[in-house]
């Protein structure tokens, strides 16, 4: 099965994003655990699970950062999750898309930049991996392999967890179904017994 075709339809992939119900989560170790993998594997002091809805990037899991959120226009992961490869920048100072940034210019003052999109099996791309430096480089070509390879492995989270939260409500679903199917069959019974006690 080849990879799913990048969708540009904004609001369609927030409506997407929003299915998970993850925004404004608690942390998670799942998630952190591979934010840290990525800041090991990519030998970067930041790493995050970056996730942009209709204004904002929020940060589901983070390493080297205390802050939660970011305004999206000034996200690198909004420009990256607008490609279906690793983005990956150098040299912030040297690349016209953010040499102006506030992220460049004043805290945290990144410099290097790679970010691998979060692209769902319909196509939304709902955020990204990334890891972060604040001096310029690069990834080896098996760094940034890991990258997509963990960025891959954060997307079967976030089915899980998903498929997890659908089951819940399925299970909940039926409890009260079967709660109240009991109820009726109560009344049922009780009806009988009454209608059985006024003929005997």
């Amino acid at each position: 099965m080849g990879a799913p075709i990048l969708s540009t339809n904004d609001a369609a992939r927030v409506s997407a994003l929003q299915k998970y119900a993850i925004l404004d989560s608690e942390p998670e170790q799942a998630f952190d655990d591979l934010t840290l993998l990525a800041s090991y594997v990519c030998k970067t002091p930041i790493a995050l699970i970056s996730l942009i809805d209709e204004d904002r990037q929020w940060f589901k899991s983070k390493v080297g950062i205390s802050a939660t959120e970011t305004s999206r226009d000034i996200a690198f992961c909004s420009t990256a999750i607008q490609q279906p490869d690793v983005l990956v920048v150098p040299d912030t100072l040297q690349d016209e898309r953010f040499r102006t940034n506030p992220l460049v210019v004043s805290e945290p003052n990144i410099r290097f930049y790679a970010g691998a999109p979060l692209i769902n099996e319909d196509g939304y791309a709902l955020g990204t991996l990334c890891v972060i430096d604040l001096a310029p480089r690069n990834l080896a070509a098996e760094q940034e392999a890991a990258l997509k390879a963990l960025s891959r492995l954060v997307l079967m989270q976030l089915e899980f967890r998903r498929n997890l939260i659908l089951l819940k409500e399925a299970l909940n679903d039926r409890t009260r179904e079967e709660h109240e199917r009991e109820r009726e069959l109560k009344k049922v019974q009780d009806t009988l017994t009454r209608v059985l006690r006024v003929q005997l």
